[in-house]
């Protein structure tokens, strides 16, 4: 019980934060902040699966669904388990994409064995807010409508890690 509420007092701070992102990142400085991500990701029409998966249009997508990636068992589990990539989840992955799978796994009451391929951290809050604006440029079919529609069936107040879990970024 203490994990739920833990979480849920985390993903309500994360569901602001990233609610925030919205309005306060920019989208040019996230470009920037993404070269430290293309290592593994590419974006963009050419964007081809890496080392991770293509985040084209990531923002709205089921986790583990990428097409043509293969995802750890944990990624993929997260997907069928009803992860979407919202803004909202993108914030709450980023600074510890392990952690934050895992926590969302014992929220669904999923085994959360297991790792994530992606060991990247992105801490900055600042540049958390500018890769999700950029990754909202690369998303053209994400609405906010769908994010209000997809907190409704993710996890408790996670604004996306069950409800707005909605996608993949690994």
């Amino acid at each position: 019980m203490r994990i739920g509420i833990g979480m849920g007092a985390t993903l309500l701070f994360v569901s602001l934060s990233a609610s925030q992102a919205l309005a306060e990142g920019d989208a040019a400085r996230g470009q920037v902040v993404f070269k430290k991500c293309m290592a593994c990701h590419m974006i963009g029409p050419d964007a081809k699966n890496r080392v991770g998966p293509s985040l084209t249009g990531v923002v709205g997508r089921t986790a583990g669904t990428a097409e043509g990636y293969k995802y750890s068992p944990t990624n993929a589990t997260a997907g069928t388990s009803g992860l979407v990539w919202t803004p909202e989840n993108i914030a709450a992955y980023l600074p510890d994409p392990q952690k934050f799978l895992s926590d969302f796994l014992v929220e669904k009451g999923v085994a959360a064995g297991g790792r994530t391929k992606m060991a990247f951290k992105l801490t900055k809050a600042d540049e958390i807010e500018d890769v999700i604006a950029f990754l909202l440029t690369h998303s053209p079919e994400w609405k906010p409508e769908a994010e209000g529609e997809a907190s409704s069936s993710g996890a408790s107040g996670t604004g996306g890690a069950a409800p707005a879990a909605q996608g993949s970024t690994q």
